[in-house]
């Protein structure tokens, strides 16, 4: 085990039309995933990955699945074809539960199924139009809390992922992040866009979905696991596998602490953190919060020949 590494997984924003696609020409366990994923959820989610149409991947309910495969199908090759492995592993919200696949939290077949219906629940807990997410440049989590508290005005609005290197996403009602939009500006934010999401995730407007997350969740089996999960809710380490379910039923609602897990990561020893499955997103990210940290990526056949030299 490289005791030094770890492994990171990417959330929704990071799919695209072909992810996965090099990976299964060249690689029986990759095609495996694939196999699995579709006999688990019933669909062509191959032929979707690969090919698109893009605005059907786009949709949440199919995003979660196709990313999860993706980045499961990544990790496959990853393990069977060089040495590494990772110490500990965290994942981007969606990512989480690739990570608790990764460590054998959860069954591969559970976890895309489980996906498949988070994205549903998350798509069904607002409707379209009424919500909005908004990312902020340049300004500091507690600027951009207060800014949150004094934008709301009987709506919600709140953070909803501290992504580090100075940017924070906002979500909420259209209204309320409409006005923290314009208070971020005022209050000297170096760049502020509306994202084009389908739903305002991370905030309390998802807790129809927390809720039905629960329910979701409540017939599957968490297996014990000995490689530590770095969890979105708390930024800390989780290995007990009773906490498992409420730890991700409450991400649905709860900021993705991302700045504050990467920091944890380098603090439990890590030099080097691989992000595992489609884009670069993560790599991004952690070299903002922590240029001293190696990032490097692994999502197609290409990247392998560094990753094993390394």
């Amino acid at each position: 085990m490289s005791s030094d590494t770890a492994f990171v997984f990417p959330g929704q924003g990071s799919q695209y039309v072909g992810m996965g696609k090099e990976l299964c020409a060249q690689f029986a366990v990759a095609q495996q995933v694939f196999t699995e994923a579709e006999d688990a959820l019933g669909f062509a989610l191959r032929r979707l990955c690969f090919d698109g149409p893009e605005a059907e991947l786009k949709l949440t309910e199919n995003t979660q699945p196709a990313i999860l495969t993706a980045a499961v199908a990544a990790l496959r090759v990853l393990q069977t074809e060089t040495a590494l492995r990772a110490a500990v592993v965290a994942g981007h919200s969606l990512g989480e539960y690739s990570a608790l696949v990764a460590v054998g939290a959860l069954q591969f077949a559970d976890a895309v199924r489980v996906v498949r219906e988070r994205g549903r629940l998350m798509q069904q807990a607002v409707p379209a139009g009424e919500g909005a997410m908004a990312v902020l440049m340049g300004l500091a989590m507690d600027q951009v809390q207060s800014l949150c508290s004094d934008a709301g005005q009987g709506e919600i609005v709140s953070p909803a992922n501290y992504n580090g290197g100075g940017q924070v996403v906002i979500a909420g009602t259209k209204n309320a992040v409409a006005r923290a939009m314009a208070l971020a500006k005022e209050r000297g934010a170096k760049r502020v866009l509306e994202l084009p999401v389908s739903a305002p995730f991370h905030c309390q407007l998802m807790k129809p979905a927390a809720d039905g997350l629960q329910q979701v969740l409540s017939p599957v089996t968490i297996h014990p696991f000995r490689i530590g999960v770095v969890t979105n809710v708390e930024a800390e380490v989780n290995l007990d596998a009773d906490r498992v379910k409420s730890l991700l039923s409450e991400q649905a609602v709860q900021p993705v602490r991302w700045e504050e897990s990467v920091k944890k990561l380098a603090e439990l020893g890590c030099r080097r953190v691989v992000e595992v499955g489609p884009g670069k997103v993560l790599k991004g990210l952690i070299k903002r919060i922590l240029p001293a940290l190696d990032a490097d990526n692994f999502e197609a056949p290409q990247d392998l020949p560094r990753l094993a030299a390394a």
